[in-house]
């Protein structure tokens, strides 16, 4: 069996791949490298591929699937993303290939949502300032001790938010149309209750997909019936959040921060009011870029190989474009 990996992604995991070989699988690596260029049997077509998190931002990923769709024989991609929106995905599954996407990114975003809000409450920026002035200046800052946070959005990155920001003893709600009753918050409700929310949250964390229901989820009448002094989280989509409206309030002086990573337009225009209001702390989609990620999409493209090989069942396998339905806001067929 062909598979197709990345140079670097080879190199870098490299005994996780000598682990597979000295297996006995009779698997041959083909080799992407930085220029495009193909390393391996001049003729050989990929039967399986992992999409690596280097791939996202190498500039190689069109020639990428250029090779995955053009192999006749092609049977199982496993990405390193979670997001399932790429519409070669979508040709590979009509044609009856599989595909398998993956959580990486839920441990650093949830470890970068609690060092911003951190930021925040502590104002941590008049202490750098400070200390580059040479100022001895003691001061008071808010607590997470008791705050009440509010998360849209109960899956994978949501829950692992939710772990962390108990750990500092904050009180939790979650919201999720479908409960399963282990999640690890305080207190659940449904969409339907976040306006009646709102007003006692300390923190509004963004979790939720990108869905007709969620887009300009945060809207005047959702950000007037937030807290005074509120922190707004969005690490979801940009889709989410209604831009105008949100300056509003920020200059209304109704909110004490947005923390933003991910927005409407990527990049984000050099000339967005975003990037000098001084109560938007701003992010370029990077709050995923945990190092460890690397190592845990390793492990999993491996783990589920072997699964492939040995003819088990698949970890996290994507079966069709709809997106699972325990997921927030979900209500049928809609992409991600």
């Amino acid at each position: 069996m062909f598979a197709l990996v990345t140079e670097k992604a080879y190199e870098q995991h490299r005994s996780h791949f000598d682990a597979l070989d000295n297996e006995g699988h009779g698997l041959q690596w083909l080799r992407l490298a930085d220029d495009g260029r193909l390393q391996g049997p001049f003729d050989a077509h990929p039967e399986v591929a992992w999409l690596s998190s280097d791939l996202f931002f190498g500039g190689i990923l069109d020639r990428f699937f250029e090779i995955v769709e053009g192999a006749p024989d092609f049977l199982w991609l496993q990405s390193a993303a979670a997001g399932v929106d790429l519409d070669p995905y979508e040709r590979l599954l009509s044609r009856g290939a599989r595909l398998c996407n993956a959580h990486l990114t839920a441990i650093p975003i949830a470890e970068f949502v609690l060092r911003a809000v951190l930021d925040v409450f502590q104002d941590a920026k008049r202490w750098r300032t400070a200390q580059a002035d040479g100022r001895w200046e003691h001061r008071n800052f808010r607590e997470v001790w008791r705050s009440r946070w509010l998360i849209i959005g109960l899956g994978s990155i949501g829950a692992e938010t939710a772990h962390r920001a108990r750990a500092f003893e904050a009180h939790v709600t979650g919201v999720r149309r479908h409960p399963t009753g282990d999640e690890p918050v305080d207190a659940m409700i449904s969409p339907t209750e976040i306006p009646d929310a709102l007003p006692e949250a300390d923190v509004v964390v963004l979790a939720a997909p990108a869905t007709p229901e969620t887009e300009n989820l945060v809207d005047d009448g959702f950000l007037s019936a937030m807290k005074p002094g509120a922190v707004l989280v969005n690490i979801a989509r940009g889709k989410l959040v209604d831009d105008e409206a949100l300056l509003r309030a920020l200059n209304d002086d109704s909110l004490a921060a947005a923390i933003l990573d991910v927005f409407n337009d990527e990049p984000l225009d050099p000339d967005h009011p975003y990037w000098s209001h001084p109560k938007v702390v701003l992010t370029p989609h990077s709050s995923g870029g945990g190092i460890g990620r690397w190592d845990r999409g390793a492990e999993l493209f491996c783990d589920n190989l072997r699964r492939l090989l040995a003819g088990d069942p698949l970890v996290n396998e994507v079966t069709s474009m709809q997106l699972p339905t325990d997921l927030p806001f979900v209500t049928g067929k809609v992409k991600q």
